[in-house]
């Protein structure tokens, strides 16, 4: 499968995707890094291992129509199957995402449907919550919705701040993110009814990851 790695920052998911993808057994490839910033130091991951990428810097454009109109074209002249939003800090148009539908995927950190948005980690710790984590799920026009393919889970401890959780819950992150990434390319894992199947014949999932119930 074809993907595009959608960025806006330091890009560590997409490293962890990049390292996957060179596997050979891996059932996905990609083959474009996109930023909506210039500066995002993630595009030297592309850069260093061979992967086309492009700017499109949000700033240029008057609306938020201009800017996905350019970003859909640009995703399909590169003949992209399947975007993955790693850190994409951006809120696309309802036009966009269902253009896109069951083929973007996101990666949140949190357990959704819990603390959805921004400043997540402080929020889990004030809530008082024993465990967080990570979550990879299709994209749908509202924020942090959609169907669940995986999630990790990590413990909140005592003495956490909320960097120290952010750091913890990322090494989780790029576990996640290429399993369920496999588990997509594969056709293992698909939406039905606004959930996710996974079919069977998958190996089990690396603690700490756990995914639908097989269908």
């Amino acid at each position: 499968m074809r993907i595009a790695v959608l960025i806006s920052g330091r890009g560590s998911n997409l490293k962890a995707l990049i390292d996957a993808c060179a596997a050979e057994d891996f059932p996905a490839d990609i083959g474009l890094v996109l930023s909506n910033r210039p500066n995002a130091s993630g595009l030297l991951h592309a850069e260093e291992a061979g992967i086309p990428h492009k700017v499109i810097d949000h700033k240029e454009f008057k609306t938020r129509e201009e800017f996905d109109a350019v970003l859909h074209r640009t995703l399909e002249d590169a003949e992209i199957e399947l975007a993955c939003n790693a850190g994409f800090m951006r809120i696309l148009t309802d036009d966009f995402v269902n253009r896109w539908r069951d083929r973007m995927l996101n990666i949140h950190p949190s357990l959704l449907p819990a603390f959805k948005g921004l400043h997540v980690h402080q929020r889990a710790i004030d809530a008082g919550v024993r465990i967080s984590g990570a979550t990879v799920h299709f994209v749908r026009p509202e924020m942090d919705e959609g169907p669940i393919v995986a999630q990790a889970a990590v413990p909140v401890l005592p003495d956490d701040t909320a960097d120290v959780l952010a750091e913890r819950i990322l090494a989780a992150e790029h576990k996640l993110y290429p399993f369920a990434l496999r588990l997509v390319a594969e056709g293992k894992a698909r939406v039905a009814d606004e959930r996710v199947v996974i079919s069977d014949g998958i190996p089990d999932a690396p603690a700490p990851i756990f995914m639908p119930p097989l269908g």
